[in-house]
């Protein structure tokens, strides 16, 4: 089924804040983008966007949408799968094994690759066990990105931050859990996430 132009804008506008910011848009936040008063109106595009498979819901949550996980699509851009990540303690990267096909709408400025996270000590930033982090590799970051890391050929994803001591903090977003310092020379980033994607569980 053809999308219409404001289904498009919205899809459009829904795929690009998940990239900038790791999560999706509130329905309010997608209505005042588009000069909407009314909820209702921006859930049934949602809603039309669900139907065709080009968002999912992912929970009951203000921010509970997502974008499906990926098909391997004609016209589609393969990235590589290089394996887990852990939004926990860290773990091994594992080697490139597989690959999937993205959209060009969610592909970063440079090189881009996907993880499969592990754990749960990112899920206040709407990051938990079982979901694909895009990323796009970089070696710097500013302070408050989520990036993927490696500590000692260890593999994490966290929110970065210098602090003034010079040292590094890497932020779980998970109230249960303490944040990590190292030293600037011990944290190695690898990249910085720019979207997230979920299989809808069943």
């Amino acid at each position: 089924m053809a999308l219409t132009k404001k289904k498009k804008a919205v899809l459009d506008f829904v795929q690009g804040y998940i990239r900038d910011n790791g999560y999706a848009p509130t329905l309010r936040e997608i209505g005042a983008h588009f000069g909407l008063s009314s909820v209702a109106t921006v859930h049934k595009y949602l809603q039309a966007l669900i139907k065709q498979d080009l968002l999912v819901r992912v929970g009951s949550g203000a921010r509970g949408i997502g974008v499906p996980a990926p098909r391997r699509i004609a016209g589609g851009t393969e990235v590589p799968l290089l394996g887990l990540i852990a939004a926990g303690t860290p773990i091994e990267a594992l080697p490139n094994a597989d690959s999937l096909s993205l959209p060009d709408s969610l592909l970063g400025r440079g090189e881009t690759f996907v993880l499969k996270v592990r754990g749960n000590s990112m899920i206040e930033d709407h990051i938990v066990d079982g979901d694909f982090i895009i990323v796009e590799r970089r070696e710097r970051a500013e302070n408050g990105e989520i990036v993927v890391a490696l500590i000692e050929n260890e593999a994490t994803v966290k929110r970065f931050y210098h602090e003034a001591d010079g040292r590094i903090r890497l932020q779980p977003a998970n109230a249960a859990l303490q944040p990590l310092y190292y030293s600037e020379d011990a944290v190695r980033v690898q990249g910085v996430v720019i979207g997230i994607l979920r299989k809808m569980r069943r």
